[in-house]
């Protein structure tokens, strides 16, 4: 079984804590003018997303986690599995429907995204981080009312409800950070 030894911790660094895949956020190796070195690491879960925040000592070490990431497009769903295909090598990926989570807004069929494995099961997908989406149903804003509102309410194809300029009406093309879920630009 491979280590990480704390002295070794640096961002990125995928290791097994508490049983459960968890990614290095930041690391800072302490040595204080008496006593013994430390290191202060925060972690991420891969599995919850819980952030962590934790000391160990200079001789203290960590399974390597076995993660691995692939790009992949996104074929189809059948609202209890998605189906995903490496680019590669052509193999299928089928990812349940409560790993998929509330990233399946995001998720046009034929646009690429990234799996996360852990133990060759997917734990997460991550969508792009930019995508064009067409505008289903705009919000209807009245002539004179913009004293405080520039922006309003759009549907896009997948469902979701983004805020957007005036000007953006049925029928438009956006571009939209997946990250925040907010307009970037029309297309």
């Amino acid at each position: 079984m491979p280590l990480y030894h704390s002295n070794n911790f640096r961002l990125g660094c995928k290791i097994i804590f508490e049983n459960e895949p968890c990614l290095i956020e930041s690391s800072e190796f302490v040595k204080p003018g008496k006593g013994q070195a430390f290191v202060r690491v925060k972690l991420r879960k891969l599995l919850t997303k819980q952030l962590i925040e934790k000391t160990f000592k200079s001789t203290y070490s960590l399974e390597i986690a076995d993660i691995l990431e692939y790009t992949v497009f996104y074929l189809y769903n059948d609202n209890d599995f998605w189906y995903f295909i490496r680019n590669d090598t052509f193999d299928e990926i089928s990812v349940e429907k409560n790993i998929i989570g509330i990233q399946k807004k995001w998720l046009l069929e034929q646009d690429t995204c990234v799996i996360t494995l852990w133990n060759n099961q997917p734990i997460s997908v991550t969508p792009n981080i930019f995508v064009e989406m067409k505008v289903i149903n705009t919000q209807v804003k009245l002539k004179g009312n913009t004293i405080n509102t520039s922006t309003k309410l759009a549907t896009l194809s997948t469902g979701v409800v983004v805020k957007v300029p005036l000007f953006i009406n049925s029928g438009s093309f956006i571009k939209v950070d997946t990250r925040s879920g907010e307009y970037v630009s029309r297309i």
